[in-house]
């Protein structure tokens, strides 16, 4: 598991499941940022350099082809060259039954090949399973993965989790056994929040990795929203860059969740996360993706009737005003994100998620051809 906060949220609640149905779950990643994360009683193996954080991903300066350069060649590959004797050595102190492998963090689908062991794909993401890329630049990708060995560690021959739904990401080509459970939120719900007076609220939030480039656009959206008397607007400020602004509730973190269920509107940056649990909770969305999976998340959602798409680095307070005005004044957004909310629930999340690994542990074919079994 890379430590990237957006990869571990849905496996943690898959976790929560599996462990209450008295299975064994033993994580494998940066330790001590694990442990912060998950808590005491997880079982954690440190098999991730913790230099390997969100800041790590990339230089804030780099966009475009270089900056999916960067990721494949200056974070993923070389996160999974160190992650993988660790990770195999895990794998055969634990000897699991089946691996649950992050998609993009390759090591752990290396491991368990080299292991014997059946692996699972997590794709937290539903991004790359539209198959985003033109055939050249997913062809590139393919090579420098086959430098790691083996198959393709984005894919498992045997099943895909995907925490989506095709309402949202739309169609897909059948290439791989895949899975929709939905979003998987966390079996506990005791967070509260107090909201404010009973007008519709903006949710601002642009996530966890991107604080150095959010500055620019969170002003544009204080601007815009400041003056509003007939909506609330709670921004989510990481750094503190905003500072005081009357007329808006500025918090470092807010319990997301909770803030979701007395929302009418989410201002966000295209995170899979952010953008799930919005839907989920029938929220629409004024997405402003900055890089990575984010346009194609962005995309899904235009599609989807479910929100409307502003660019991250060009829209003014005009642009978020005229956004806000159009998505609040027409209720088809807001019908088409119930309707993907609705087919979120359906699928199972969680619940889906874990009954299929039960299964997929429990398959004799899954037993592992090179690690014993207890």
């Amino acid at each position: 598991m890379a430590p990237l906060v957006g990869h571990v949220a849905p496996m943690r609640a898959v976790a929560e499941r599996l462990t209450a149905r008295g299975h064994e779950v033993v994580w494998a990643g940066a330790g001590d940022w694990l442990r912060a994360l998950l808590g005491p009683a997880a079982t954690i193996v440190d098999c991730a350099p913790a230099r390997y954080g969100e800041a790590a991903i990339r230089p804030p300066d780099i966009h475009g082809p270089e900056a999916l350069q960067f990721l494949l060649d200056g974070y993923l590959i070389p996160l999974a060259t160190e992650m993988l004797p660790p990770t195999v050595a895990a794998i055969e102190r634990f000897r699991p039954d089946l691996v649950l492998a992050d998609q993009q963090t390759y090591a752990g689908a290396c491991a368990a090949h080299r292991a014997g062991v059946p692996w699972v794909t997590s794709a937290s993401t539903s991004a790359e399973l539209v198959e985003p890329f033109t055939p050249a630049i997913a062809g590139w990708i393919a090579e420098r993965l086959a430098t790691l060995g083996g198959p393709d560690p984005r894919w498992s021959p045997r099943l895909v989790l995907a925490f989506s739904t095709p309402e949202l990401a739309g169609p897909v080509a059948q290439r791989h056994p895949v899975r929709w459970v939905g979003p998987a939120l966390p079996a506990s719900r005791s967070e509260e929040w107090t909201p404010p007076p009973p007008r519709p609220l903006v949710l601002v939030t642009l996530g966890t990795t991107n604080g150095p480039a959010s500055e620019r656009f969170l002003r544009a959206c204080a601007d815009a929203l400041s003056a509003r008397t007939d909506l609330d607007t709670l921004i989510v400020d990481r750094d503190g860059v905003l500072g005081s602004v009357p007329g808006v509730t500025t918090a470092p973190w807010i319990p997301q969740l909770a803030v979701l269920r007395r929302t009418g509107l989410v201002i966000c940056h295209g995170g899979h996360n952010t953008v799930c649990e919005s839907l989920w909770h029938g929220v629409p969305l004024i997405v402003a993706p900055i890089r990575d999976d984010q346009p194609v998340i962005a995309g899904q959602v235009v599609n989807a009737g479910a929100g409307v798409r502003l660019r991250f680095a060009r829209a003014g307070a005009g642009h978020v005003a005229a956004a806000v005005d159009t998505v609040l004044g027409d209720p088809g957004y807001a019908a088409a994100a119930a309707r993907i909310g609705d087919s979120f629930r359906a699928a199972g999340g969680a619940e889906a998620a874990a009954d299929a690994l039960i299964v997929e542990a429990r398959s004799p074919a899954t037993v592992p051809a090179t690690v014993a079994r207890p």
